[in-house]
């Protein structure tokens, strides 16, 4: 059993209460790789943020959960040594989908953990949540939950159409299971293809789509009803398009590919939405970088020569989510 304390790591517990008073949102960034973890310390750092590292299951197959959680270790070294005095970074399991997978997180490090039961009836999602929440409370982990189901692919992740969050399950579903926060589901989705483009309008005068706009009715009842609970929302990328054009123009093929326009993610932080998640951004501008640099030096074969400019994409990326869109900046 390694406690996440024992790596410098915190819960989401205080931090979440400060956002949503403060009327702000953590950023919730998924990393698999270094040079996504460098990025989003670097980004943290610089800019005074809380953050919460993700890991889905598929992230944790690919690095290896025990190197993870070193690399966890090492995050939190790494601001110290960048001059952070007291970063505040989460280890976060992103859609576990058993008990044991959660199980296995609390056990090695992990200070906060996702168990995803929106696919299941109503009952059993309780009943899973509530079986996570008993075993992850005894060491001060917190639980994300979620009710509702969100469209789109990101790794294991999947479903053909959304189900929006019913207002009326969401005090009697938090009460019975215990969760600490909940995801909920008001028209983000999965992946950097969020939207169909019949689901879309298009702009006339740039021929980009144009998506449809996030349930905000949806959850201000939601707030109504848990004043002050902590709310998450998932599949919040924006697949900013200067990324996929740059993919596209270096032999890459993403036709419209779209997400969530920054102005609605800017709205959703100022309410009880004190977590957003963002994954497909990251891959975009790391795969923009990577694709830019092969085009225009393909003699280049050392990885340091175009993972470097793909930390830096990263990097200002998440810059710019924690200062101009979360506002969690200088919250530290």
């Amino acid at each position: 059993m390694t406690s996440y304390k024992e790596l410098g790591l915190v819960n989401t517990r205080e931090m979440f209460k400060k956002a949503v008073a403060g009327g702000y949102a953590i950023p919730a960034f998924n990393f698999n790789t270094l040079e996504q973890m460098q990025a989003i310390v670097q980004a943290a750092v610089e800019t005074k943020s809380p953050v919460i590292m993700q890991v889905s299951k598929g992230a944790r197959n690919y690095a290896n959960g025990t190197i993870l959680r070193y690399m966890a270790q090492g995050a939190v070294e790494y601001a110290k040594e960048l001059g952070c005095e007291n970063p505040q970074i989460v280890l976060h399991l992103d859609h576990g989908d058993t008990f044991e997978l959660c199980k296995d997180c609390i056990d090695n490090g992990f200070s906060s953990v996702m168990i995803d039961g929106s696919s299941l009836p109503y009952e059993e999602n309780i009943a899973l949540t509530k079986k996570v929440v008993e075993y992850a409370h005894q060491f001060d982990v917190t639980v994300e939950a979620e009710l509702g189901v969100l469209a789109g692919v990101e790794d294991e992740v999947a479903s053909e159409v959304s189900h929006y969050t019913k207002p009326e399950e969401v005090v009697d579903f938090s009460t019975r299971s215990g969760c600490d926060s909940l995801a909920i589901s008001i028209g983000t989705s999965h992946g950097a293809y969020k939207f169909t483009p019949e689901q879309c309008t298009r702009d006339p005068k740039t021929g980009k789509l144009v998506p449809p706009p996030l349930a905000f009715d949806i959850l201000h009842e939601i707030e109504k009803r848990l004043p002050g609970f902590p709310i998450v929302l998932h599949g919040s990328s924006s697949v900013p398009q200067d990324e996929v054009d740059t993919i596209n123009a270096h032999g890459g093929k993403l036709p419209d590919a779209v997400g969530i326009p920054e102005e609605q993610l800017r709205e959703a932080s100022k309410s009880a939405v004190c977590k957003i998640n963002i994954d497909s951004d990251s891959r975009l501008a790391m795969t923009a970088a990577i694709r830019k640099h092969f085009d225009e030096k393909p003699g280049d074969f050392d990885p340091r020569q175009y993972l470097k400019p793909a930390r830096e994409n990263m990097k200002k990326m998440y810059i710019h989510k924690i200062v101009e869109v979360l506002g969690s900046n200088d919250k530290l």
